[in-house]
This record gives structure tokens, C-alpha cells and sequence, in this order.
């Protein structure tokens, strides 16, 4: 198998890293929680990464979802590092949906369905107005990564449902956004989807009223990171279609 090494760092910012590992053929994502000099950024991190851990964990078998990996064989890459501070997962080749070159014409159908799963599971993703956290696989079927806002849910209380519809929510506008103006297959009207019209909840109200900006204190003021921002630009390009692949049925 080789030895375990790191690849390549793919993100960096004072709640830690992430990166790229590699042992002969098999590649996994290691996240490191280390914080910074920030005072309780190690805390935050740690709490993150508890989040995305147990999300994973209930999901884990789900098609499109990266499941958590066995750390003892990367464990020559640990030393001096709490385990508590660190989380490995599958990684799953593929282009953040905003740098897709190609896309099939029910990619969004099928991007539904995944989500609907995960809501299914009991878990909401709670970040997908991130481009960036939807990939598209090297068979045009979609994945979802980063869990660290993600919530787990006994019930189906009015917390879910509030989560859910944020969800469905953010789907319904990446998929307008990538169809309309001519933008989605030749010939084709804008997909309306059937999440069309779903209303702003009022959690989602209040996050933006109050939640979202000290996000974004914390993050690009004191963190420094520019999460949120890697969207693909209104000029284009935008994606070629293909031919739409039906369920997967493996």
C-alpha cells in the first residue's frame, strides 16, 4: 500500500486545515480542529467537527456521502495531534457544482433525491447555499460534503421542518439560477423544480437578522476565511448538458 503522506493542503484558516491524504492508491480528507491564537477558536473547531462526525456516522452507506474512515492506518500522521481534534472521511472525487463543466439534465433531480435521503436519516446539511459543497462526480451524479453545521434530529419537531425547508429551499435556487436565462438544455424552460415557492421560514429569518452577521464577523473578521463566496459568476460559463442519467440503481 505505501506509505501514508500528505498530498496536498486543500484549505486553511484559524479554526485549522484540511487536507488531502494518500497510502498507495487510497486517498482520504483528514480535518484537523487545532484552532489558532484565537481565544475558544480550538473549541469551535472541536465543536464543528463533533457535528460533521455524528452526521456522517448516520449516514453512513448513504450514496453521495462521504463516510468516516478507520484512523489506525493513518495514524503515523497523528503523532502529537489529539484524536479529539481530528476526523477522516472518504474522499469523493469530483468538481465543486460551481467549476462543472458538464452537467446531466436531471442533475438537479437527482440532487433532490440525495438531500430528501439525508432528511429521510433524520439529518439536515444546513449549508447548502455553498456551491462549493456540492460536488458533482465523475458520472455527473451529485455528493455532499462538509457537515459541520449539519443536525441530527430524533423527530420530525418544527426545528426540523424548519431546517428541512431551508434545505429544500437552497436547492430550488441553485437550480434556477443554473437554468434560467437560457442557461439550462437547449430547448428546455427554467426548472421550477418542486420546491418552487417555498417561503423563507422564520428560523431562516431570524438567522439573518441576527445569526448571519455575527457568522460573518466571526469568520471574515476574526477568522479570516471567505467562506460562502465561491459561486460560479453570473457571466458564466455555464455548464453543458447531457443526456439525464435516471436513479442510480446500484
Amino acid at each position: 500500500m505505501g506509505e501514508a503522506h500528505i498530498i496536498t493542503e486543500l484549505k486553511s484558516d484559524l479554526l485549522g486545515s484540511v487536507e488531502l491524504l494518500g497510502r498507495g492508491e487510497e486517498r482520504v480528507v483528514r480535518r484537523l480542529a487545532t484552532g489558532s491564537r484565537l481565544p475558544g477558536s480550538a473549541l469551535l473547531a472541536r465543536h464543528l467537527m463533533a457535528r460533521e462526525r455524528r452526521s456522517l456516522g448516520v449516514l453512513t452507506g448513504l450514496a453521495g456521502v462521504p463516510r468516516v474512515v478507520d484512523p489506525e492506518p493513518w495514524a503515523s500522521l497523528a503523532e502529537g495531534k489529539r484524536a479529539a481534534s481530528i476526523l477522516l472521511r472518504e474522499h469523493i472525487s469530483g468538481e465543486p457544482l460551481h467549476r462543472a463543466r458538464v452537467l446531466p439534465r436531471d442533475f438537479f433531480d437527482l440532487l433532490d433525491g440525495l438531500v430528501l435521503a439525508l432528511h429521510e436519516h433524520g439529518v439536515c446539511h444546513n449549508d447548502l447555499h455553498k456551491e462549493q459543497n456540492i460536488l458533482v462526480q465523475s458520472d455527473g451524479r451529485p455528493a455532499l460534503i462538509d457537515f459541520q453545521l449539519a443536525s441530527v434530529h430524533a423527530g420530525q419537531g418544527a426545528l426540523f421542518r424548519s431546517r428541512v425547508q431551508d434545505d429544500l429551499r437552497h436547492l430550488q435556487k441553485h437550480r434556477r439560477r443554473y437554468t434560467r436565462d437560457g442557461r439550462g438544455p437547449v430547448g428546455e424552460p427554467e426548472q421550477l423544480g418542486p420546491f418552487h415557492g417555498l417561503p423563507r421560514t422564520g428560523t431562516s429569518a431570524l438567522w439573518r437578522r441576527t445569526g448571519k452577521p455575527l457568522y460573518l464577523l466571526l469568520t471574515r473578521g476574526l477568522l479570516k476565511t471567505r467562506d460562502g463566496e465561491e459561486r460560479r459568476l453570473s457571466s458564466g460559463p455555464w455548464p453543458e448538458w447531457t443526456d439525464a442519467l435516471g436513479p442510480d440503481r446500484s
